[in-house]
């Protein structure tokens, strides 16, 4: 096992960045030149992804968006220079592929994916290969993107691949043996906990194959954001169960003022996928633009202190899970990723 690896979370320890849970998208992308690098963000058009888009362009970098909502995107993303709108449904395999073959028709070289893109705490719901919903747009969306776009990546002599994860990933392990809740109760919570714990596996095991390449892999907590839409489907009672929401539904002012805004959300994204802090580390789950540490039972989570929620569970760093994971996503999206 190679000592450069993050497998069972050998490299997930803070590397003193110098940013905190205060840093801002703007202030972690100063000084930083992205002149002539091209960039891809899912879900560029809302919340920290938005903020992710304009901090890589005021660096110089030419940004592509694939959006499900297209008139969405071009609504919020106006008056931005050097963004291209592309449609792309996460769900749907053939527009993924798409996508994938668009950009390469056109470029040999991407520098920057940001798997941003995602949903949470959704009712149950399928997408057409019967796969669970939070895993397949979250997940194996991302993995089947990163994988047509690989020749890509490997071009670039020194790409990065984020995927945005969540603390969330401590509410689930990834089930193996029922990943798309056919023989166990669905319960959302649980989805999502899964998904991002795939998210933080998929990033350890593409790191693994992809540093000899120049491919660096990250997963990224963005903290607990005000201003983004990504609960927007979410019951109530779930906001209420955490502790964040009163009776009649309104967040808890004292919760809200800890909250992180979208520019501070955006922090880690845009830090993990730019800073030379990180030029000979990769596979590692980071949030408040530093590298995280491996959360073994040592660190009490408090629901109405965000900054409790923090660490990340040896299970979604573990190294026998990052293998078996990426042999699943190949076998579930019946497509080969050697990453090789």
């Amino acid at each position: 096992m190679n000592s450069t690896d993050n497998y069972n979370g050998a490299l997930q320890k803070p590397v003193h960045s110098g940013f905190d849970s205060k840093s801002t998208a703007h202030d972690v992308i100063n000084g930083i030149d992205l002149i002539g690098k091209i960039a891809i963000v899912t879900g560029g058009y809302a919340g920290i992804g938005l903020e992710t888009v304009a901090a890589f362009i005021s660096a110089g970098a030419k940004v592509i968006v694939p959006a499900r909502d297209i008139r969405k995107a071009r609504h919020n993303l106006n008056g931005l220079p050097n963004v291209t709108i592309e449609g792309m449904d996460l769900m749907d395999p053939a527009s993924i592929n798409s996508f994938a073959e668009r950009f390469l028709e056109t470029q040999d070289t991407l520098h920057l994916l940001v798997n941003n893109a995602g949903i949470m705490w959704v009712p149950m719901q399928r997408d057409g290969r019967g796969f669970e919903s939070q895993l397949s747009t979250n997940h194996l969306g991302h993995f089947q993107l990163t994988a047509k776009l690989w020749p890509a990546l490997k071009n670039a002599n020194g790409a990065r691949v984020v995927n945005v994860s969540s603390f969330g990933h401590q509410i689930a392990d990834f089930h193996f043996d029922d990943p798309n809740f056919e023989n166990r109760e669905y319960e959302t919570l649980t989805g999502y906990g899964q998904s991002k714990t795939a998210n933080n596996l998929f990033a350890v095991e593409l790191d693994h194959r992809g540093k000899s390449f120049g491919v660096r892999s990250f997963s990224v907590h963005p903290g607990s954001v005000n201003g983004t839409d990504l609960g927007r489907v979410a019951p109530m009672t779930l906001f209420q169960q955490m502790g964040t929401h009163d009776k009649n539904g309104i967040i808890k002012q004292e919760v809200a003022a800890k909250l992180k805004n979208v520019e501070q959300g955006a922090a880690t994204s845009v830090w993990c996928a730019t800073s030379p802090k990180l030029n000979d580390i990769g596979g590692v789950y980071c949030e408040d633009a530093d590298v995280a540490d491996l959360d073994e039972g040592n660190i009490e989570h408090n629901y109405d202190e965000p900054s409790s929620l923090r660490g990340v569970k040896p299970y979604s760093v573990d190294a026998e899970n990052a293998v078996k994971l990426w042999a699943l996503s190949e076998k579930m999206i019946t497509m080969s990723f050697s990453a090789r």
